[in-house]
């Protein structure tokens, strides 16, 4: 579940941010119209990677702090509660099986 709501959330928040592709397209357009030297496209291109780094890091972040919020306020089991009630099951089905058979668990002994 926490998995489908990160790729959702990618997804539409995705176009937002630029590829390096695009940036490179953008820089090169830039770089030939004369608005910027090769130099200052090169810095721009990398600022804005280290930006989109730094903006997709803060929403990873954001959205496991969200994901983990909700999954708590459902009051979901979690796997170490389940692997506990699976073993106390285990434990209620072996003594219920002795009781029912009492002569088989004398026998075993």
């Amino acid at each position: 579940m926490k998995e489908l709501l990160k790729n959702l959330l990618y997804t539409s928040v995705g176009a937002a941010f630029l590829t390096r592709d695009k940036l490179d397209e953008l820089r090169n357009e830039l770089v030939e119209r004369g608005n910027m030297t090769r130099e200052e496209g090169k810095e721009f291109v990398d600022d804005l990677l280290k930006r989109s780094d730094s903006a997709r890091d803060q929403l990873e972040l954001w959205l496991n702090r969200q994901v983990e919020e909700r999954i708590k306020g459902l009051d979901l089991a979690t796997a170490d509660e389940l692997a506990e009630l699976r073993r106390k099951i285990e434990e209620l089905q072996v003594a219920l099986n002795s009781k029912e058979d009492p002569e088989s668990s004398s026998n075993d002994a």
